[in-house]
């Protein structure tokens, strides 16, 4: 068996040319044509009637003529390895024997209906090596755990924003910068206390809010923990991540350019209101069901089990 990154085509191809079973892992949320969700990018909500459909189709369309700008090279190495062309670069995934999701199927939308290869496995909640220690700020108020981007994405202003509006708070603020932004380029006030990087399973644990870009690591683990989001997406399959937060009213979205008194006011309400607590708490149940069990190593295990006849060789 081959298991492969998300988008590591040459390995897909060589384990179709040994008629090898061959599994994408993807590590964040995914849409797939006609699979009752919408399109990745704009953040948008589920279809809804005839102008809906029409919305999903002409954004998939687009979405798949961006892709084919490499169809004529994927094909080539195809042919080249004794493997059928595609008709699309999307076609790889439909073709690959398992593709499996680590996210939470709680946390997608309840119209999600994927292709038969597709798996949800649960998410991936460990921290990363590089993680260090922590230890919790002196005080009783509240924790609110800032995370964005552990690479850069050009947000030192919206982390600075961020770190602005909890110094109007009554809360205990702790800002993660990642590698990717130093930690003397953000100015805290004396509530906040800013360290380039933090175990995050352990600071949720004390932590009453999280304000996030809303990556999927991050918002994933804060929803483990049964810990309200303030999402303020920048990019990626962020504002996707945000829309679910929001739709499934376990925190609020914000636009990127949100200034600090709108942020401030996005957390105070996720304190204040019980309901985005008692939401995350909802979706930290079902996590906490679906990671009972390591669903992709059974899945691969399975798999692994099975052999497939070689590709068909290229004309």
């Amino acid at each position: 068996m081959v298991v492969g990154n998300f988008f590591v085509f040459g390995a897909q191809i060589a384990a179709e040319a040994e008629g090898v079973p061959f599994a994408f892992l993807v590590s964040n949320i995914l849409s797939f044509k006609g699979s009752g969700t919408p399109p990745l990018g704009p953040g948008l909500k589920p279809a809804r009637g005839p102008l809906g459909r029409v919305r999903d189709a002409g954004l998939n369309r687009l979405m798949a003529r961006l892709f084919d700008k490499g169809l004529d090279r994927l094909n080539e190495v195809r042919r080249e390895n004794g493997a059928a062309p595609v008709s699309s670069v999307l076609e790889s995934f439909e073709r690959a024997d398992r593709l499996l999701l680590m996210t939470s199927r709680s946390f997608e939308y309840e119209t999600f209906s994927p292709p038969p290869n597709v798996r949800l496995v649960g998410p991936r909640l460990d921290d990363p090596a590089w993680a260090g220690e922590w230890t919790p700020p002196a005080g009783d108020d509240p924790l609110v755990l800032v995370g964005m981007s552990s690479t850069f994405m050009d947000h030192a202003d919206v982390l600075q924003r961020a770190t602005t509006a909890l110094g109007d708070l009554p809360v205990r603020g702790l800002v993660t910068t990642g590698p990717a932004i130093p930690v003397d380029a953000i100015d805290a006030p004396s509530n906040v206390t800013v360290v380039e990087r933090a175990p995050h399973s352990e600071v949720l644990r004390h932590a009453s809010a999280v304000l996030t870009h809303a990556g999927h690591g991050t918002v994933i683990k804060s929803l483990a923990a049964g810990v309200p989001v303030v999402a303020v997406p920048l990019g990626r399959d962020q504002l996707d991540n945000a829309a679910r937060v929001a739709h499934h009213g376990a925190g609020l979205r914000l636009k990127p350019n949100a200034s600090s008194e709108a942020i401030a006011r996005a957390v105070r309400r996720v304190l204040d209101e019980p309901s985005y607590r008692a939401n995350a708490e909802r979706l930290a149940s079902a996590i906490a069901a679906e990671t009972a069990d390591d669903r992709a190593v059974e899945e691969l295990e399975e798999l692994a089990n099975h052999s497939r006849s070689p590709a068909p060789t290229a004309v």
